[in-house]
């Protein structure tokens, strides 16, 4: 086919075409179960709630402070979601939600704690956290919580693929 050709045919057939591309990591993503950060400084806690979400079929990973889950970030990037607790020693929940979304600004974040405030909430919320729940929380609005951010961090990602596609498609004169 003439490069003329070629161009016509993906012009028709253009949105199958990007559509196509996007399937091979869809796919991959979709039967890849949820990676769940889970960081808060009290340990009967986290390993309580580690077991709770495991059964859920969820992918857990233990962080006893922000430093902590700060380190494990920078090489484990593929985390889709954070529930972090506010209050912990050292840096807290807020220090730790801000550097988290100035470093990796797809990952959601569900602040988890026993000592809220309207303030702390709102403060939350205005530095990026997906959302704001109390101690102790009900499973199934956290777990529905959860699953509402790995959505919403996997469609991020996909309109980011998206773009990509376009982008080189475009450069090569599609």
């Amino acid at each position: 086919m003439a490069k003329e050709e070629t161009a016509k045919f993906v012009n028709r057939n253009y949105k199958r075409f990007v559509g196509l591309i996007l399937s091979f990591g869809r796919k991959e993503k979709k039967m890849t179960p949820t990676l769940v950060m889970l960081v808060d400084d009290e340990a009967p806690f986290v390993e309580t709630m580690t077991k709770r979400l495991a059964k859920r079929e969820l992918n857990v990973i233990a962080a006893f402070s922000g430093q902590e889950a700060l380190e494990i970030l920078d090489y484990q990037r593929d985390v889709d979601v954070v529930i972090l607790d506010v209050k912990m020693p050292g840096m807290d929940g807020i220090e730790t939600l801000k550097n988290m979304k100035s470093a990796y600004p797809l990952i959601e974040v569900v602040m988890l704690t026993a000592h809220a405030t309207v303030e702390s909430a709102i403060e939350g919320m205005r530095f990026g956290a997906f959302d704001y729940l109390m101690k102790p929380c009900d499973m199934e609005q956290l777990m529905a919580k959860v699953n509402e951010a790995a959505r919403k961090k996997r469609d991020q990602e996909e309109k980011i693929r998206e773009a990509h596609v376009k982008e080189i498609l475009a450069k090569r004169g599609f």
